[in-house]
């Protein structure tokens, strides 16, 4: 149950590895929801993660389930971690904190049991140094730690990839 940060160069395979924590834990009869934090707007992201109620703002015309609460029981993985803005980062420490979150627009508390996995191709540490990243959510975030070294630098990887890519691809 422990919050996981997969480290390492882009295309390493860091949501391979999430999706192996996943399979591998207990959780792994429940969901494992992905969001990609780079790809979104902060506000985008906020409904999101958290969701929204109608009305809440031009477009919602009904209430949406955020994936934290889809997370509910599973996993929820955010790739790309160090993307986030400085006011999402204290909402997600927040969110961390009490394992609650209320959806945009909504006034209800909503509870939600979930593991936190993380990737990252930047270096976190090196971005709470220079105060681009909060402190607390680093640590918080940080309890285990797994880097995934590039292809080039595990060769003895590549027979077993070419094989299962050979075997995928090609028709006997």
């Amino acid at each position: 149950n422990a919050s996981v940060i997969i480290t390492g160069e882009s295309g390493t395979g860091k949501e391979l590895v999430a999706r192996a924590i996943h399979a591998n834990s207990s959780r792994r009869f429940f969901p494992m929801v992905s969001v990609h934090c780079g790809a979104l707007t902060e506000s985008l992201l906020e409904s999101e993660l958290f969701g929204h109620e109608k009305g809440a703002f031009t477009g919602a015309v009904y209430n949406r389930k955020g994936r934290f609460e889809m997370a509910d029981n599973g996993t929820i993985f955010l790739d790309e971690i160090a993307t986030i803005s400085a006011k999402m980062q204290v909402e997600l420490l927040r969110v961390l904190e009490t394992k609650s979150f209320v959806r945009v627009g909504g006034t209800k508390e909503i509870k939600s049991d979930f593991r936190v996995i993380c990737a990252t191709n930047r270096d976190l540490k090196n971005m709470v140094d220079k105060g681009l990243f909060r402190e607390d959510l680093y640590y918080r975030l940080n309890v285990v730690n797994i880097h995934v070294p590039p292809l080039r630098e595990r060769m003895e990887d590549i027979p077993l990839l070419a094989e299962y890519f050979a075997g995928k691809y090609c028709t006997a």
